[in-house]
């Protein structure tokens, strides 16, 4: 969430002008497919190494935020949607509407945002313990690929803005 924050404060301050160019879409776009298909052979290449029932007990509350905080701030689907897809809306919108209704528009993004990662927590949490080790393996093989294809789809993106 705090992630969420920081590129919408980023779009309000607008960064989104300082991305629509050329070489920041292509760079975007090669991180994202970088990222995604690392992800992804890593997802592939430890799918069974998968460990039903264990736990890191050693990660404090500090650790963890942070890498989740980093992770989301890295995502390379955060950034293209936050100012990528958000921005321009917000940007289009600004011509249409007051500061007021700007807010309270964001807002509901937010609570919707809000709403969104507390009910997929609770559904991870919960229905974790009903996972076996072939359907986490399954799971991981079918992410992993997915997010290769994904990195492949940014990668064509990438080479669409280069020589275009």
């Amino acid at each position: 969430m705090l992630a969420d924050f920081v590129f919408i404060a980023l779009v309000f301050f607008g960064v989104v002008h300082f991305l629509d160019n050329s070489f920041m879409k292509t760079f975007l776009w090669l991180f994202g497919f970088f990222v995604l298909t690392y992800t992804g052979i890593e997802s592939l290449l430890s799918a069974g190494k998968i460990e039903v029932n264990t736990r890191k007990a050693k990660d404090s509350l500090l650790s963890s935020f942070l890498t989740g905080f980093i992770m989301s701030l890295s995502n390379p689907l955060s950034i293209l949607f936050w100012l990528g897809i958000y921005g321009s809306i917000l940007a289009n919108s600004a011509s249409k509407y007051d500061m007021d209704q700007l807010l309270l528009y964001s807002s509901g993004i937010l609570v919707g945002l809000i709403t969104w990662d507390f009910a997929m927590a609770i559904i991870a949490s919960t229905f974790r313990r009903f996972l076996s080790k072939p359907i986490l393996m399954s799971i991981s093989i079918i992410s992993g690929i997915s997010l290769i294809g994904i990195g492949i789809y940014f990668a064509i993106q990438a080479a669409k803005v280069l020589f275009t």
